[in-house]
């Protein structure tokens, strides 16, 4: 792909990041329970060993069948989940990690965000972090793409 054709494709995204970051913009009334206050501030977020794309995916699975959990929007090529978890609303972001060394494996960070970007640490994110970060080692196998071959097999003919 040329830089000419790749133009329009950065536009449209920057266009749906903007009005996914408008949509997102109202505020909801802030409901704590006694369950919130005994979570510390500090983030809960974690990594885990799989590519961001299956990290990803199964995020979005265990996201739509967890109570208290409504799904308000996605943006897979940003890697992020817009959600509302007791009666906050935020972002749940997956990041790929830049493998260091050879022996390292594909690793993706999990984090929440808040709605203009900055690392969220409300006791609503950490304990929807804690949930994934519990659910979704246990069950990525289930969401993760094979990765297809790029090279082309002859069919093998029979000698008569």
């Amino acid at each position: 792909m040329n830089r000419a054709d790749s133009r329009p494709i950065r536009l449209l995204s920057l266009a749906a990041l903007i009005l996914f970051a408008v949509a997102c913009s109202l505020k909801e009334p802030k409901s704590a329970s006694p369950q919130d206050e005994a979570i510390e501030a500090e983030s809960a977020e974690f990594t885990i060993a799989a590519s961001m794309n299956d990290t990803w995916n199964t995020i979005g699975q265990v996201l739509v069948r967890t109570d208290g959990v409504i799904y308000e929007s996605r943006a897979q090529m940003l890697g992020i989940y817009g959600v509302r978890y007791r009666g906050e609303r935020f972002l749940i972001c997956t990041q790929a990690l830049v493998i260091e060394k050879p022996t390292d494996g594909l690793r993706t960070r999990v984090l929440a965000l808040e709605m203009d970007g900055k690392q969220k640490h409300s006791p609503a994110a950490n304990a929807l972090l804690e949930v994934l970060k519990r659910r979704v080692p246990e069950e990525i196998g289930k969401y993760t793409l094979p990765i297809a071959s790029k090279v082309k097999t002859k069919p093998v003919r029979k000698k008569r």
